[in-house]
């Protein structure tokens, strides 16, 4: 399980794993233009209930530039991840660089009422080295 998520935080019983892989078929180098996939999985290792309300997220290629990304849920949902339970989601994230990397913030509300964010870890998005 870990091997296939090489980054993973926790924060309040909450555990946030990625798994990032780069898609040739999708990315365009001579254009400018580098394409990655990451899957996240949220796994509620707390005793009640969590929603997933929001999302923040850094993105910064290699070249120092950064964009932050806001939104309600996450791939059109806001889910409820009971307590030994997971969500898993796919996204993607094009660059205008071979290199770069993401973090961010989910903000969540328990079954209690209580608000809080969690940690998404920071993973790297790499391309290949393609040999000239």
């Amino acid at each position: 399980m870990k091997s296939f998520f090489p980054h993973s935080e926790t924060t309040r019983n909450i555990t946030v794993r990625v798994a990032v892989s780069f898609l040739p078929e999708q990315s365009e180098p001579a254009r400018g233009r580098w394409f990655w996939a990451y899957h996240i999985r949220i796994e509620n290792e707390g005793p009640i209930a969590v929603q997933l309300m929001t999302r923040e997220w850094t993105i910064a290629d290699g070249r120092g530039g950064r964009n932050e990304v806001q939104g309600e849920g996450v791939v059109g949902e806001q889910p409820v991840i009971e307590p030994g339970e997971a969500f898993d989601y796919v996204s993607g994230c094009p660059l205008g660089t071979p290199t770069g990397w993401m973090e961010g913030r989910y903000h969540l509300v328990a079954a209690d009422g209580s608000a809080f964010p969690i940690a998404i870890p920071r993973f790297p998005l790499v391309a290949p080295t393609v040999a000239s």
